[in-house]
């Protein structure tokens, strides 16, 4: 397994470091030469079909859940459109999901684009007159040829079991969508608009230089917490999405016990289980050009401080260069500064490179977990 010269023992490393390369291909099929404007497709069509609705319905399983999430405040921060997520296993067992208005789109998310119950939701939202869209890593998968429309990632292929390239990919699709949805409700400015494209084609040269950096502090951290039971993660807002795509992905990577909780939350229950065999990671980047992400950050500071008189072992993830998480807390993460709505594509990095070092630490087969596929062909 070797990319440009190096050498990888595993499928999940080589492909957490493809990120890039995953990322710019994704930009290139969906975005003109430079980046800078939309090119007239398949996201331009589903973007005006979402347009003529007020509301949207997305539908996915495990990881591809966790890119709905964060789909589901993207759409309404940026493009003002209420959403709901369902997990695709329930969603043909409501009957309430029946009772939706059947002009309003379905849209499910799933990396093979095979996965019974996400194909199912599929294939009950077409039987209920739903227009549907397929968001998919396979471009010939039944769910991109049954869907009204397909929006392919271009991850490439994922030999790993854990999602890794497919997930960071579906965050750049969902994001994409959002902004084409939010500039043509007129709900995102030229201005805003162009600025928010700027910042997604410098991602992947941020993940590019800040990936090795992230290994080194990532590998000395896993040992550090050999001993641990379970973890808790924690984040606000859109990084709530990204505490429950670390929580799974230590889980089924390393057979750990792991919960991803909104950070407010922590204090209403699972603050009992805080402890030196139950540490903490939490999310505490900041986008100081949003308002209320400075006051999600400031919130997370003060449950930080509470968390430093009790004792709690905690890795933060911090914005490059932060000066007040560091001194409450035992392990930071660095992360360079991004807009809010696209932090979630490069800070839930490091959390996949921690879930791999701690499970080859104990010797597991980090490709192929245990009781696990890549995709879950049966209900």
């Amino acid at each position: 397994m070797t990319i440009e010269g190096r050498t990888y023992p595993h499928s999940m490393l080589r492909e957490i470091n493809e990120q890039p390369d995953a990322i710019t291909r994704t930009l290139e099929f969906y975005l003109e030469a430079g980046f800078k404007s939309f090119k007239n497709g398949s996201m331009a069509e589903a973007a005006k079909l979402i347009c003529k609705q007020p509301h949207l319905v997305i539908v996915a399983s495990g990881s591809s859940r966790h890119a709905g999430l964060a789909a589901e405040i993207l759409l309404e921060d940026l493009a003002g459109i209420a959403v709901d997520v369902e997990y695709a296993s329930e969603y043909a067992c409501r009957s309430t999901s029946a009772k939706i208005d059947p002009a309003c789109p379905v849209m499910v998310l799933s990396q093979s684009g095979e996965t019974a119950d996400t194909l199912a939701a599929l294939r009950e939202a077409a039987r209920r007159g739903h227009p549907t869209i397929a968001v998919t890593n396979v471009p010939h998968s039944t769910m991109s040829r049954e869907a009204g429309f397909s929006l392919p990632t271009l991850a490439g292929k994922e030999l790993a079991i854990p999602a890794t390239k497919s997930f960071t990919t579906q965050l750049v699709v969902v994001a994409l969508l959002a902004l084409s949805v939010g500039s043509h409700r007129g709900v995102i400015s030229a201005e805003e608009l162009t600025a928010h494209l700027e910042a997604l084609a410098g991602i992947p040269g941020s993940l590019a230089r800040q990936l090795p950096e992230w290994e080194t502090v990532v590998h000395g951290l896993a040992p550090v917490f050999r001993d641990a039971k379970t973890f808790l993660y924690l984040g606000r807002g859109v990084h709530y999405a990204m505490a429950r795509e670390g929580a799974l992905k230590l889980k089924e990577s390393s057979y750990l016990h792991a919960e991803g909780y909104p950070t407010g939350e922590l204090k209403h229950g699972p603050n009992a289980l805080v402890s030196a065999e139950v540490p903490l990671v939490v999310l505490a980047t900041v986008d100081k050009a949003n308002a209320e992400s400075v006051l999600r950050y400031e919130k997370t500071v003060g449950l930080l401080e509470d968390m430093q008189r009790q004792g709690a072992r905690v890795v933060a993830l911090v914005n490059t260069g932060d000066a007040i998480v560091p001194g409450l807390v035992g392990y930071v993460v660095e992360v360079d500064a991004e807009p809010e709505g696209l932090f979630p594509i490069t800070e839930v990095v490091p959390l996949q490179l921690f879930s791999y070092f701690t499970a080859v630490m104990h010797g597991i087969d980090v490709d192929r977990p245990r009781n696990l596929s890549k995709a879950v062909l049966a209900e």
